[in-house]
């Protein structure tokens, strides 16, 4: 404890000195290193002024207090303004002081509740009216697959036709009878024979089991050297000579085969019979004069032929003379149908073939 100026010590009370203001106390040296206590505050004796209405104390708990305070305990003791804020925490038990208005959180309108609402709605509708054009969209797709598949489909059938025409007409043009074609095409396996006094055609159909070509021809061709006990023949075509020999022979159905060393192309033989009213081509050497062709068709089957002793021959129309002998009457597929042997006398268009067939059953393994 210190004592004033004045003798009294700091924080006893001092006597009033009838309303008159303290005189000014001179300051007090503290060291430079402690921090100076507040300075004693004398306390008021003239009369209290009058103040204006004082404000609402917005805190009542907290109670102004105006009763003098000396010494150190003035510092708390002060009167307080009725609006001033506390800074302490109110008194516990007592009533909390009112919170203000929130700052930066505006309620809501109205409006925009309502507009949220409208536009909610108008997206639903645009939600529902997509659904529906897809729906109506998807639809009309599998109605034009439908139909697509239909017309597809058609179309497939009418392709078909239309092939299975072409296939048709095809076959029709490609069986279309063309002489000069044919005769191009055999030709080269067709050959004069040269046998003894006497000549006649012969024609490749099959190769030789040791080498070169076997042919065919009429007996009556090779009949002069056959008896004879001669086999050696020649085979003629454009001016070039082939040495041949005859092999085998079946009298009975005036048919020879001979065979060359020679590798000359080969004729196809038909597999089915030949038709009355069929085209055909007879190649040969009439008279001597090899590479002749005739074209007619087959007139008929015959097994009443005088001299042929019931035997099946084909009649047919083309020209033929002597030295066609042997020589291949052929069909429109160049398939060889029969072998040219003969001719009626006084008569013209009445030609006589051996049906290939009949080869083919005399000879084993030439057709």
């Amino acid at each position: 404890m210190t004592t004033g100026y004045d003798g009294i010590p700091d924080g006893a009370p001092r006597p009033a000195t009838g309303g008159e203001a303290p005189a000014p106390l001179p300051p007090r040296i503290q060291p430079s290193y402690q921090q100076a206590a507040a300075p004693p505050v004398a306390p008021a004796t003239w009369p209290a002024p009058t103040w204006p209405a004082p404000p609402v104390n917005p805190y009542p708990h907290v109670a102004a207090s105006s009763a003098p305070v000396t010494g150190e305990a003035s510092a708390a003791t002060a009167p307080v303004p009725a609006s001033a804020i506390p800074l302490t925490a109110p008194p516990a038990g007592g009533p909390l002081p009112p919170v203000g208005p929130a700052i930066g959180f505006a309620q809501p309108r109205r409006g925009a509740a309502r507009a949220a609402l409208i536009l909610a709605v108008v997206l639903f509708v645009v939600a529902v009216a997509q659904t529906v054009m897809l729906v109506r969209l998807d639809h009309r797709l599998a109605v034009a697959d439908r139909r697509n598949a239909a017309q597809q489909q058609e179309v497939g059938k009418q392709l078909d036709t239309l092939g299975k025409r072409t296939t048709a007409l095809e076959k029709r043009v490609g069986g279309a009878f063309d002489p000069a074609a044919v005769a191009a095409d055999v030709q080269p396996s067709v050959f004069r024979v040269e046998a003894g006094d006497f000549t006649g055609t012969a024609f490749a159909v099959a190769a030789a089991s040791g080498g070169g070509t076997r042919l065919i021809t009429n007996f009556h061709v090779v009949d002069q050297v056959y008896t004879a006990g001669k086999r050696d023949v020649a085979l003629v075509r454009k001016n070039l000579r082939f040495p041949a020999t005859i092999v085998k022979v079946d009298k009975a159905n005036d048919l020879a085969v001979l065979s060359s060393k020679e590798n000359f192309p080969k004729l196809t033989v038909a597999s089915e019979t030949v038709q009355p009213g069929e085209p055909i081509v007879v190649i040969g050497a009439p008279l001597g004069l090899e590479g002749s062709v005739t074209t007619g068709v087959v007139s008929a089957l015959r097994t009443d032929i005088p001299g042929e002793n019931g035997r099946t021959v084909i009649q047919f129309d083309a020209a033929i003379n002597p030295g066609n002998s042997g020589g291949p009457v052929v069909n429109g597929k160049r398939e060889v149908v029969g072998v040219a042997s003969a001719k009626a006398r006084d008569a013209e268009g009445i030609g006589l073939a051996i049906p290939i067939a009949v080869a083919c059953r005399s000879f084993s393994g030439l057709c």
